[in-house]
C-alpha cells in the first residue's frame, strides 16, 4: 500500500477525469472494473486507469480511496469497502466524494471507522479536470493531509476543518443553486407550454431575462443525460435544508423534474453522444409529453 497509488471507485466522467489528472501529476491510478459497463471501462482506459481485478485487490493495493459515484450508491459502496477492509486487513484513507448531505457523509465515515481505516469527508464544486478552471475539492475531517497533498495536481484542494459533515454541507448549498436553478428553468418553460404561452414567455425573457434565457438555452436541453443521476442529490439537498429547518419543497421539486427527463428519450444519451445542437424549442414539447397527472 502507498499512498502514490490512488483508488477512484468509480470512474465515470467526473471519476476517470481526475484519474487522468493525478496519473499527468506522477500518480498510479486504479479500479475496479468487476461487473462495470464498457462505457465505464472505456472512460477508464482513456484515462490510462489499471484494473486491479477486485474490490479486495483495490484496497489491498491503494493507500487513498476516491469514492466518485451517484449519491445514492454511497453508503453502499463504503459498506463494500469496509468488508474488503477487514477481509484484507488494509486500511487506506477513504474519501468520499459524492454529492451527499451532511447526515449521510457522517454515517458513511462511521461505516469507514468500523473498519478501522481514516475518513475524509469531501465535496467536489466543478467540471472534471481538464474541462475548464481547476476542480475544487473542499475536505473536512479529522486529519484531511492525504488529500490537501493533492492540490495543485489537477486540482485544488480547500481544507474546511475537522468536522465531518462540513465539505458535505457546502456541495448541498452550492448544488441547490446551480441544479437547482436548471430544475427550475426547465419547470417554468414546461409550464409556459403547458399554459400555452410560451412563445410569449421566451420573447419577454429574451427582453427582460436575457441572461437567465441565454442559462435555459445552454443547460435545459440537456440536462435528461444527468437527470438520473441528480434525482438522488435532490433528494439529498431536500433532506440537507429540512435538517437546517428550511423548507425542502424546492428540491423535491427539483428531484422531481429530474424523474420526468429520465422518463424522455434523450436520457438514453452520455456525455459523448450528447446532441448539444438540441435547442429549448426542440426540448420542452418532448419532457411535456411525460408529464404525469401529478407533476411528478
Amino acid at each position: 500500500m502507498t499512498e502514490n497509488r490512488i483508488a477512484i471507485l468509480m470512474p465515470g466522467d467526473m471519476g476517470h477525469g481526475v484519474g487522468r489528472a493525478l496519473r499527468q501529476h506522477g500518480h498510479d491510478v486504479i479500479t475496479c472494473l468487476a461487473g462495470r459497463s464498457a462505457r465505464t471501462r472505456g472512460l477508464a482506459a482513456a484515462a490510462g486507469m489499471r484494473d486491479a481485478g477486485s474490490l479486495e485487490a483495490l484496497v489491498a493495493e491503494a493507500g487513498l480511496i476516491l469514492s466518485i459515484l451517484p449519491p445514492d450508491a454511497a453508503v453502499a459502496q463504503a459498506g463494500a469497502v469496509a468488508r474488503a477492509m477487514t477481509a484484507t486487513g488494509a486500511k487506506p484513507v477513504y474519501v468520499d466524494c459524492n454529492a451527499v448531505s451532511p447526515m449521510t457523509a457522517r454515517e458513511v465515515g462511521a461505516v469507514i471507522a468500523a473498519a478501522g481505516a481514516p475518513f475524509i469527508d469531501c465535496g467536489i464544486i466543478g467540471v472534471a479536470p481538464g474541462k475548464g478552471k481547476p476542480t475544487r475539492f473542499h475536505v473536512s475531517g479529522p486529519d484531511t493531509g492525504a488529500m490537501e497533498r493533492l492540490d495543485g495536481k489537477g486540482i485544488r484542494v480547500v481544507a474546511m476543518g475537522p468536522e465531518i459533515g462540513r465539505a458535505s454541507a457546502l456541495k448541498m448549498v452550492y448544488a441547490g443553486l446551480t441544479k437547482g436553478t436548471m430544475t427550475l428553468h426547465t419547470a417554468m418553460l414546461l409550464a409556459a407550454w403547458q399554459l400555452g404561452v410560451y412563445d410569449e414567455a421566451v420573447a419577454e425573457y429574451a427582453d427582460s431575462q436575457p441572461a437567465a434565457l441565454a442559462a435555459m438555452q445552454g443547460r435545459v436541453p440537456t440536462i435528461p443525460a444527468d437527470a438520473g443521476r441528480w434525482i438522488g442529490e435532490m433528494e439529498e439537498i431536500a433532506a440537507t435544508l429540512t435538517a437546517a429547518g428550511v423548507t425542502s419543497g424546492f428540491h423535491d421539486g427539483a428531484a422531481a423534474i429530474c424523474r420526468l427527463l429520465e422518463r424522455t428519450p434523450f436520457a438514453s444519451e452520455t456525455r459523448e453522444t450528447l446532441d448539444r445542437s438540441r435547442t429549448i424549442d426542440e426540448a420542452i414539447p418532448v419532457y411535456a409529453r411525460y408529464l404525469k397527472p401529478d407533476g411528478d
